[in-house]
């Protein structure tokens, strides 16, 4: 069974997926998501049955984490030449769990090893490959990328380069690179935000970069959770819950993209994962590492940035940027406290609008804001800075804007832009 550490060889040498074609799930009720006008149809009313009621050990739902770990550790023993082992903790991982496709296969590999050589993952009878190729080719694609997050993790107390600024009071933050088919989970500890676990997920079949509704690509951008649904609130074909992200944010408007629905979900119960390129946009994890994020992550206060590859800095290489945009930010908070119009208004860009304003009208607004009141201090609060490049610098800003004297105010976000090398606001609206 020597042959078998081909399995692992096979990643060490760069060679070509089919991306354009990836599986489609061979259940039906899995393989025809709802398209996004009809997302609100697939929230129940009322839930048909108890979800605890429904059974778990054949399906793999809510088995408990660590399948991935194990998944890993059995390409760890081919690759050191410990197929025996290998092949007994592959065998566990499948009776366990045996929805989880990938394992099945390889586990059949490690089967097949026994009577001969196996030169790569997914060795099969050639009449057998044939009857499903592109699904092949999309495990092949999983395991690939799985096997990636063994051997290219983050470095260490390192983030990604959009986090220009959390405030202590959001506890998390995501980041997905999609290149990698991977979302990390970040804690915000009293020493800064830290890399508290990432895990494998799947996007749409066309890949990234959404445009228009029905291109069954997942967007990128910055993003906020907007709220939490249950798996009473839902349909099995989206797991254990999900959380819906605010596509299209204003940048995406202004840019002309279009489409709805695009959410943090989980996957029906005959399935444990899907492959990297399944999904109509979405981006969706197995069952149980979504079940993490529901239990922890805080509906609009946690931000979510897709990116094609993320881009990881230590915290201090971004010093100077983040400086630099929180002097931005309190240059506008002292012209809105001292109700500074002409300097107010020169923050604001001649593209903006919020809603049916345009900058006339928001001007107007401004004007009768600051004939009506005395000039007061505001304050900050919980200042949110994310980064964003596209075909332009991008800056996604919430914070609070609370005036002397009391405790709490309205909840603003701002998204700036840049015009002749200067920051500009071209949206400014309150969170609801």
């Amino acid at each position: 069974m020597a042959s078998a550490s081909l399995l692992l060889a096979s990643f060490l040498i760069p060679h070509q997926v089919s991306a354009q074609k990836p599986d489609a799930p061979s259940r039906k009720a899995a393989s025809a998501k709802p398209a996004p006008a009809a997302k609100k149809a697939a929230v129940r009313k009322k839930p048909t049955a108890p979800r605890a009621a429904r059974p778990q050990g054949r399906t793999g739902v809510l088995h408990g984490p660590g399948a991935e770990a194990r998944l890993l550790e059995i390409y760890t023993l081919i690759g050191s030449g410990d197929s025996r082992q290998a092949l007994d903790k592959a065998g566990a991982l499948v009776k366990e769990i045996p929805n989880f496709q990938l394992a099945q296969l390889v586990y059949g590999d490690l089967l097949m090893a026994q009577a001969t050589p196996v030169s790569r993952v997914g060795h099969v009878p050639i009449k057998l490959s044939q009857r499903a190729p592109d699904r092949l080719e999309q495990l092949r694609l999983e395991a690939e990328r799985r096997l990636h997050a063994l051997r290219a993790q983050p470095p260490a107390n390192s983030i990604p380069s959009q986090f220009l600024e959390i405030p202590a009071s959001t506890r998390h933050a995501i980041a997905v690179d999609v290149s990698r088919s991977r979302l990390y989970l970040f804690e915000n500890s009293g020493k800064g935000m830290r890399l508290a676990a990432h895990h494998y997920v799947s996007i749409g079949k066309s890949g990234s970069a959404k445009q228009v509704e029905g291109d069954q690509r997942t967007p990128l951008g910055v993003y906020y959770i907007t709220s939490r649904l249950s798996p009473k609130q839902l349909t099995d074909f989206y797991g254990v819950g999900a959380l819906p992200l605010n596509y299209p944010n204003e940048y995406d408007r202004r840019m002309g993209r279009t489409g709805s629905g695009i959410w943090l979900h989980g996957v029906p119960q005959d399935y444990y994962a899907r492959t990297p390129l399944s999904t109509d946009g979405c981006v969706v994890l197995a069952n149980p590492e979504l079940q993490t994020l529901l239990d922890k992550v805080a509906p609009r206060t946690t931000p979510v940035v897709i990116a094609d590859s993320l881009n990881w800095v230590s915290p201090e290489a971004i010093d100077v940027s983040r400086q630099s945009v929180q002097n931005l930010m309190e240059g506008w908070r002292v012209a809105r406290s001292t109700s500074d119009l002409p300097r107010l208004k020169s923050f604001y860009s001649e593209q903006f609008s919020s809603g049916d304003m345009r900058l006339p009208q928001w001007q107007a607004q401004l004007e009768r804001e600051t004939k009506n009141r005395r000039p007061r201090q505001i304050q900050l609060k919980d200042l949110a800075i994310l980064a964003w490049r596209d075909k332009s610098d991008i800056l996604v800003v919430t914070f609070g804007e609370v005036p002397q004297g009391q405790v709490s105010g309205p909840v603003k976000r701002q998204y700036w832009g840049k015009e002749n090398g200067l920051w500009k606001i071209f949206y400014e609206g309150v969170i609801g």
